[in-house]
């Protein structure tokens, strides 16, 4: 499972994605089993409209290019994770799309590629960075 800014990064340059992350990218790849919150979606587009994300694409045509990647999935908010996500046990991230993409990973049972401290730091859920 990608957080947000690591989808951002391994698409747009991979280089700022330390050893392990693309390592367990490039496993999860191998076996078509790259997950990503369809709230990444969301993210990026606020980031893009708020003008503190610029992509080479419109990011309607960024997202449907990775869309089209066959090892990627993006795996859409069911209400059963929506649900999950405010009940989530000892989690202080406010960031609601981070609670959804902590209740995504809990509910895939996978880890998550990410750089951010605060979910690193959720006993809960197995990171990777």
């Amino acid at each position: 499972m990608l957080d947000t800014h690591t989808l951002l990064w391994w698409v747009n340059d991979p280089s700022i994605l330390s050893q392990s992350a693309k390592l367990a990218i490039d496993e999860a790849a191998d076996k078509k089993m790259v997950y990503v919150s369809c709230i990444s979606s969301w993210e990026i587009a606020l980031l893009v409209e708020r003008g503190r994300l610029h992509l080479a694409l419109d990011v309607r045509d960024w997202l449907c290019r990775c869309e089209a990647l066959p090892f990627l999935t993006f795996v859409p908010v069911s209400n059963a994770i929506a649900v999950e996500s405010v009940r989530l046990p000892d989690f202080t991230h406010a960031d609601p799309a981070d609670r959804i993409i902590a209740s995504t990973t809990l509910s895939l049972g996978a880890n998550l590629v990410t750089k951010d401290d605060k979910l690193r730091n959720y006993p809960h859920i197995k990171t990777i960075w």
